[in-house]
């Protein structure tokens, strides 16, 4: 897996050559210098043109990915994501327009705009989920429940990436309960996957500062940490984020208002108790889900990464945690 050095001048021009040429089939060019926003898994600019300001990314090896599923999510759901410019999948690059406000922009603490939001993410799931091997074929990680328990395994042989016996990692107390606890493990993937719920695309990092807001509904982006996965998993951040962002406690019953809007996507083929246990489920597997995505983000040389290493066994000991709701 090699790593883009992105102070490289002969990249950076190369890049700009790129967003250039976008650009200019569109009639539009660059009317000033860029403004760079760095981290370990990618590289974003702000990019001023006559029209306004556009948005070039690129991703790291681990999250490169995100550009061909971003050409396809417009595809398959067109109006939920936006339209890219151009995108360059095996470069790992894309041109996006301006989204405008972020939902945390407009949300002033009206959690209200979560009953339209979610079923608007869900309608998105439930459309692209017939096509979910488009997605795999474009090399969006597989996270479907019957992958999940080899996938724990692999991530518990991970010593390195587990921090195990250091600060902010894993206890070799910890990962031996851990390693006890796979069996069970597996019973949940397997108990969820019996639902039948089609397996779609997942966010995994949908919060209110991944969802643009503007006048014919709402936009999601950023899907560096997306997989093909149970849909429902992406209750785990957004619930949290949500309880995080007001206080609110675990099981509170603003959160199950919330959980509920996005099931209700799927109860024209599924009992709404079924749904509610099977979300529980699925948020419990995300957990493992989280602790992989930042694994791939941060599997890069860069030295800024030792500051979101905690992630990785941060998220997988949340396995033994409580879920939201």
């Amino acid at each position: 897996m090699t790593t883009t050095d992105w102070s490289d001048p002969s990249w950076r021009d190369a890049a700009l050559a790129w967003v250039g040429d976008a650009l200019a089939r569109h009639g539009r060019r660059v009317t000033g210098p860029v403004e760079p926003r760095v981290r370990p898994w990618s590289l974003v600019w702000r990019v001023p043109t006559g029209a306004g300001p556009v948005w070039f990314k690129a991703n790291n090896p681990g999250t490169r990915y995100e550009a061909a599923l971003l050409a396809e999510l417009a595809r398959l759901a067109p109006g939920t994501v936006l339209d890219p410019i151009a995108v360059d999948a095996a470069r790992g690059w894309s041109l996006l327009p301006d989204g405008g406000p972020s939902l945390r922009d407009v949300l002033a603490g009206d959690l209200s705009r979560w009953l339209r939001v979610l079923p608007a993410y869900a309608a998105l799931q439930v459309a692209v989920a017939p096509q979910a091997g488009r997605l795999l074929a474009a090399g969006v990680p597989d996270h479907r429940p019957e992958l999940m328990p080899e996938l724990l395994d692999g991530l518990l042989d991970d010593s390195d990436a587990l921090l195990v016996g250091q600060p902010d990692g894993l206890t070799p107390e910890l990962r031996a309960r851990l390693r006890a606890y796979r069996p069970e493990f597996a019973a949940t993937c397997r108990r969820l996957a019996e639902f039948g719920v089609p397996a779609s695309v997942q966010h995994d990092d949908l919060h209110d500062g991944n969802v643009f807001v503007t006048d014919d509904g709402y936009r999601f982006f950023d899907w560096g940490d997306a997989s093909v996965a149970h849909p429902f998993g992406t209750l785990l951040v957004t619930l949290n984020s949500v309880a995080h962002g007001v206080g609110l406690a675990p099981g509170d019953p603003v959160l199950g208002r919330l959980r509920d809007a996005y099931l209700e996507a799927w109860t024209d083929r599924y009992d709404r108790a079924a749904l509610r246990e099977a979300a529980g489920l699925a948020m419990t597997v995300a957990t493992v889900s989280r602790s992989l995505s930042w694994r791939r983000a941060l599997a890069t040389p860069d030295p800024a990464r030792a500051e979101y290493a905690a992630a990785v066994p941060g998220w997988l000991g949340e396995l033994f945690g409580r879920n939201p709701v």
